[in-house]
């Protein structure tokens, strides 16, 4: 079950021509694919382009009727592969999967694809998230555009940019015979607006025609010689057809290119903060109408160097406006002025930080010091000349701590941590990888568990050198979307070849959970395009691994902390695997919510779990707290002044999980934990008998405090 349901929303692709779409970007994206006549999309999902293949998935019919056949692969590289239709066809086809450490994986398929060219148009459509916090690691999608020569486009982040960059990017790809990456960041994703809609085309070239007819062209094929007539074909046609096509259909744009002796150069993606910090400056409007000359780069590769020197001609300064280093595009336009004998003077990275996110006021920062040297007079007085010294903006982080990533309320992959961490109390401690996911949350405080991460389902292959070199075993952990992503041949089948001696733990929480809910192999619900409710243990036997337990409740901390002792302590030799498998709590929340508010409308009997803690029992230890790190523990003060330690305390955000509970007992029996069960819509009898165990309640209380002795006027 995907996070978000775009059932109601998809029905906006219908709109036909002269219709106005109002919506997000995502959906824009997907109404753009249909009216260029796709044949087919497939992806993987990831942030935060993740929702793409939501709106995709939940819109099956509608590309079904067109004749769009749509797949959730495997991985990117799997995704990528796909587009090998367009290479000897003229069908259109789109990709989908995040970037940077999706387009690693694609690298292989992108580099084939790139190299034998493409007849019908191929996109590649990227979440870009450099500086989001969407992605491990920060890195730029340009590298790979640049390694493998296909196109890069950047579009404004408004609808109707990113719907014409779609349109477009498939005319550029068939135009120069070579594949295109269209790079959505996350406001890009996100943004609303509107747009006029054109009607959906059925591809006049299907699929089944190339079935039924089919070809091949061996210059096509990625082998020598053909693979280095590819490198000339790329240089001498392709890259030249590509910036005719981009000239005559002006995909990159001027504002306001007068005749001021200084200019800014940016990407696409950037242009609503230029604009936002020019109208901050009084240079700019609402509407955008800028008072300083923008070249916008819709297509930041290949760059157009007649655009550019036309841009420059009759300017001294110009201004690169480029996020994340190195500095591919500003390098290259250094370039075109050298070898032009220009003495126009560029700067970029120096007035602006070579690395970090761009953000509104680091824009406006650096507009405002290119600003000063090329064009003082423009600027605001009060800017020119402060009458004030600028505020200090404060350490917030000496007052407000830092909140780093952590687990979600009743996520279960808390107690294995819990139970990890307890079973290193009798083993010593472990060299622990976690994969990429929520795993990783592992590594920071409570648990401190885990010191590497090498990328999706490469968990146990990151503790491959640490096998047989000790009398401990290594310990990876790993969810059930890497393992199926690249863990079982990767990881798994690694493992049974090479006969590890080491642990291996896969969170099974029934699909994808990090990337928003979207089933896999191994999910246990039914799914009406796709076959599910594979067994990982079945996969792993597959492979030859026999030492398999599965723990199919993960908050039984007690129980999951003795499997992992046994792992870490038998004689049995080989690789020991433990199938750890709860469903990811909120994702259930957001599945049983609504039909439990449906049946209590109804009026039909539900019961609820609710948590707390006995004040007048809990000590104040916090192994609760230490043990889970859940977001609904927190601290509470008592009134009692013999009481100095704060309790614990559970806020009403508790999805009734009981994993403080659980490791709270398994770490140290506390009895101050309580569940109590709430019932709505209760029977007659269940009323009567509430009646009866208040009444009895309320005589024994009543008794106790009349047993009390009480000193008169005391205070």
């Amino acid at each position: 079950m995907a996070e978000r349901s775009f059932l109601a929303e998809v029905e906006k692709l219908k709109l036909g021509a002269g219709d106005e779409f109002h919506g997000e970007g995502i959906l824009a994206v997907t109404k753009a694919l249909l009216q260029s006549g796709v044949s087919y999309v497939a992806g993987y999902q990831g942030a935060p382009i993740s929702h793409l293949m939501d709106v995709l998935t939940d819109a099956n019919d509608i590309l079904s009727e067109l004749g769009v056949h749509f797949e959730h692969s495997a991985s990117e590289d799997t995704a990528t592969a796909t587009l090998a239709a367009s290479v000897n066809y003229p069908l259109r086809g789109a990709v989908t999967f995040k970037s940077t450490v999706g387009t690693n994986v694609a690298s292989d398929a992108l580099a084939n694809l790139a190299s034998g060219g493409v007849i019908g148009g191929a996109m590649l459509i990227v979440g870009e998230d450099y500086g989001e916090g969407s992605s491990i690691m920060q890195e730029r999608s340009h590298a790979f555009a640049m390694k493998s020569q296909v196109w890069l486009l950047d579009p404004r982040p408004n609808l109707p940019s990113i719907v014409n960059a779609v349109e477009k990017g498939f005319e550029l790809s068939e135009a120069s015979n070579t594949p295109v990456m269209l790079e959505l960041r996350i406001r890009a994703c996100h943004v609303h607006g509107h747009f006029s809609t054109k009607d959906n085309v059925r591809p006049a070239f299907t699929l089944k025609d190339a079935i039924e007819h089919p070809k091949r062209d061996v210059n096509r094929i990625v082998l020598p010689p053909s693979s280095y007539m590819h490198e000339q074909e790329k240089i001498k046609d392709r890259w030249p057809a590509a910036v005719k096509f981009i000239q005559e259909h002006q995909i990159n744009e001027f504002f306001s290119s007068s005749a001021k002796d200084f200019g800014i150069v940016l990407q696409g993606g950037m242009y609503n903060g230029v604009i936002r910090a020019l109208q901050r400056l009084g240079l700019a409007d609402i509407y955008g109408a800028s008072q300083v000359p923008l070249y916008v780069l819709n297509v930041t590769y290949p760059l157009v160097s007649s655009e550019f020197l036309e841009f420059c001609a009759g300017k001294e300064q110009i201004l690169v406006i480029e996020e994340g280093q190195p500095e591919f595009i500003e390098q290259q336009l250094t370039t075109y002025l050298y070898r032009a004998g220009s003495q126009v003077k560029l700067d970029g990275k120096g007035i602006l930080p070579m690395a970090g996110e761009y953000t509104g006021q680091v824009m406006l920062d650096g507009i405002t010091d290119f600003l000063r040297k090329s064009a003082p007079d423009l600027l605001p007085s009060l800017v020119r000349a402060p009458n004030q010294d600028r505020p200090k903006v404060p350490d917030l982080s000496k007052t407000v701590p830092i909140r780093p990533p952590g687990f979600c309320t009743g996520c279960p992959e808390r107690p294995i941590f819990a139970a990890m961490k307890l079973a290193q109390k009798q083993t010593g401690k472990l060299q622990i990888t976690a994969d990429i996911g929520c795993h990783l949350f592992g590594s920071l405080p409570p648990f401190e568990i885990g010191g590497a991460t090498m990328g999706y389902g490469l968990g146990p292959a990151a503790n491959a050198a640490f096998d047989g070199g000790g009398e401990r075993r290594a310990i990876s952990i790993i969810g059930d979307g890497g393992f199926w992503h690249n863990g079982l041949s990767s990881s798994f089948g690694n493992m049974a070849f090479n006969k590890s001696d080491s642990v291996a733990v896969i969170v099974d929480n029934y699909y994808s959970a990090a990337t928003g809910g979207q089933d896999v192999l191994s999910s246990r619900a039914s799914n009406a395009t796709k076959k599910t409710q594979h067994p990982i243990s079945k996969a792993l036997k597959g492979v030859g691994i026999d030492w398999v337990r599965q723990v199919n409740r993960t908050y039984d901390v007690g129980h999951m902390r003795d499997v992992l002792i046994e792992a870490l302590t038998t004689k049995e030799a080989g690789p020991k695997v433990i199938i750890a498998s709860s469903e990811c709590m909120l994702n259930k929340q957001r599945r049983e919510k609504p039909l439990a508010a449906a049946a209590i409308k109804e009026g039909r009997r539900v019961e609820a779990p609710r948590f707390g803690v006995d004040e007048d029992i809990c000590t104040g230890d916090h192994a609760c707290i230490r043990l889970s790190g859940c977001p609904s523990l927190g601290l509470k003060t008592l009134d009692d002044p013999l009481r100095d330690d704060p309790v614990a305390s559970i806020d009403q955000s508790c999805v009734g999980c009981g994993n403080c509970g659980e490791v709270a007992d398994a770490a140290v029996l506390c009895p101050s934990f309580y569940r109590a069960d709430v019932v709505h819509n209760p029977s007659a009898f269940e009323r009567r008998w509430a009646g009866v165990r208040t009444r009895v309640i309320g005589w024994l209380q009543s008794r106790r405090a009349a047993r009390r002795l009480v000193f008169e006027g005391a205070a």
